[in-house]
């Protein structure tokens, strides 16, 4: 192990939608993540080394299989970061990252992290499929703007607000048509559909929200080494009971994440670093004035000791 990093470092983990064909295979430590696939695949009952590697893509986009596997690859990187002394000063993850951030953070070992992954997926999966819906991504409108258009309309809400410039709707189908022609007639620059399995952080999950929160309820969480940044509030916590509150509220609420980035900079800390599959969340941050982002995957362990040491 080489020595610490002395740089305030964010690191922060994606969520679905940042998985793809051939996603383990860049991990620094493959064969230290053995243990983790064989188990979750055990849990999930899903072939999901051979998703990863061979997909095809509808197989990865399922829930069952894309939160799992996003889960592992993040607690890879991280672990390679902390073999090469990048260590976290905060942590953050977008929806189902969030719990790999708590994982980092040592509120539950990853083994339990990952069983409670396998039920979260699974009663979001539920949920989808019993409440069918879809998200957009709304492009080039000012946040409040899409709030103040959607907040009259049925079966509407605000999923994700990713960046400046980058909202995500969720909603029922006719929700989500309805809002389309709305936001294009008041000049959204660009609406694209999402190809998801439900209404993702809006109360039609609401049965998975009281599913999961039954699973949190039986699983012992600790104070986190690190505070997290939680998508309900952007505000960081390492309560347990604060934490476990939060996390079952995100299954039907919005993920804060320019919030979550600003509090990143409020907090002193200049540069965020993503662990995991791609570079979303990386090309998020960049357009955060002050923010300095990058991507382990992209940049890879040792170039990233460079550009963050102090």
């Amino acid at each position: 192990m080489t020595g610490a990093v002395t740089s305030q470092v964010a690191l922060v983990f994606p969520g679905q939608g940042s998985q793809r064909v051939g996603m383990l295979d860049t991990i620094p430590d493959k064969d230290g993540i053995a243990g983790l696939l064989e188990y979750a695949e055990s849990l999930s009952g899903l072939e999901l080394r051979a998703i990863a590697a061979e997909g095809p893509d509808t197989a990865l986009a399922d829930t069952r299989a894309a939160q799992p596997l996003l889960f592992i690859a993040g607690w890879a990187w991280a672990s390679a970061m902390a073999e090469a002394g990048i260590r976290p000063t905060v942590v953050a993850g977008h929806s189902l990252g969030e719990l790999t951030a708590l994982a980092v953070a040592g509120v539950f070992d990853v083994a339990s992290g990952l069983e409670l992954v396998v039920e979260r997926s699974r009663a979001m999966a539920e949920a989808a499929a019993a409440t069918p819906g879809t998200m957009a991504a709304v492009l080039g409108m000012d946040s409040s703007v899409v709030s103040d258009l959607v907040a009259p309309l049925d079966g509407v809400w605000i999923a994700n607000d990713n960046a400046p410039g980058q909202i995500v709707l969720t909603g029922t189908h006719a929700g989500i048509e309805i809002a389309t022609h709305a936001l294009s007639e008041a000049g959204a620059r660009k609406i694209v559909p999402l190809s998801v399995a439900g209404p993702f952080h809006s109360p039609l999950m609401e049965s998975a929200a009281e599913e999961f929160a039954r699973v949190l309820e039986s699983t012992p969480l600790r104070e986190a080494t690190v505070p997290i940044l939680q998508n309900t509030t952007a505000r960081a916590a390492t309560d347990p009971d604060v934490i476990r509150a939060r996390l079952r509220d995100q299954i039907v609420s919005p993920v804060r994440w320019t919030e979550t980035m600003m509090a990143i900079l409020d907090r002193g800390i200049p540069v965020m670093v993503e662990a995991g599959p791609g570079a979303v969340l990386t090309g998020l941050g960049r357009r955060v004035e002050g923010l300095s982002a990058y991507a382990a995957e992209t940049v890879g362990i040792e170039k990233l000791r460079e550009e963050v040491a102090a």
